[in-house]
């Protein structure tokens, strides 16, 4: 039996979470191997950092003119190729459509750098940043939720962490402070999830429950 949950990280920049997930399985943190890291960029570091590791790095462009049903559905195929227990979001920033999310039910995760309510869609941290600067507001967050439909960030949520935003900010600072609690909420998350999961696999298999085949 699988003595480690397969993680599928899906990411189309710098890859920052990647990385934070990539070492925190090579050090033992959590019960999970990556098993593939995938961007629709063929440019993003998410990329590099998968290659460096020795993990698959897999780009999947648009193809000209493919409608994005048509490229969900290439993309789902992919990512099943890699029988992954969990398919992480972390900084994908295409909207999926139900072709892909169908294929992965209570499977897709995505990291969101605000509290739930707050902030959806991208550029999150700046527009937290300028509300600040604006006297509206004095804290931001980040969220993990799950990925049930083609709702922008608004799927059930997992966990949640605030950030505060001090008065001598500035979106640098913040921006390290965020992607540092990104970085803590993905480890501590996946371990309980996968802990969870496999712990589930093991009270159900056919040698716990007396069944021998």
């Amino acid at each position: 039996m699988e003595s480690r949950c397969r993680l599928v990280l899906m990411a189309s920049g710098n890859g920052s979470n990647a990385q934070a997930l990539i070492d925190a399985c090579a050090a033992g943190a959590l019960p999970a191997q990556v098993v593939a890291v995938i961007s629709d960029k063929a440019d993003a570091r998410a990329l590099v950092r998968a290659d460096a590791a020795g993990l698959p790095a897999v780009h999947v462009g648009r193809r000209p003119g493919e409608s994005r049903e048509d490229y969900d559905a290439r993309l789902a195929d992919i990512v099943t190729g890699f029988d992954p227990d969990f398919v992480l979001l972390v900084g994908w920033m295409r909207v999926l459509t139900i072709g892909f999310l169908g294929w992965f039910p209570s499977m897709i995760l995505n990291l969101h750098p605000a509290l739930p309510g707050e902030l959806p869609g991208t550029r999150a941290i700046e527009r937290a940043f300028a509300e600040a600067q604006a006297c509206a507001r004095n804290a931001t967050g980040v969220m993990i939720h799950y990925v049930p439909d083609e709702g922008v960030d608004d799927g059930p949520v997992v966990a949640t962490a605030p950030v505060p935003i001090l008065p001598d900010d500035t979106l640098d600072t913040l921006e390290e402070r965020v992607h540092a609690t990104e970085h803590r909420l993905l480890v501590d998350t996946m371990r309980n999830l996968c802990t969870d999961l496999l712990a589930d696999r093991t009270l159900n298999s056919p040698l716990t429950n007396g069944v021998h085949t």
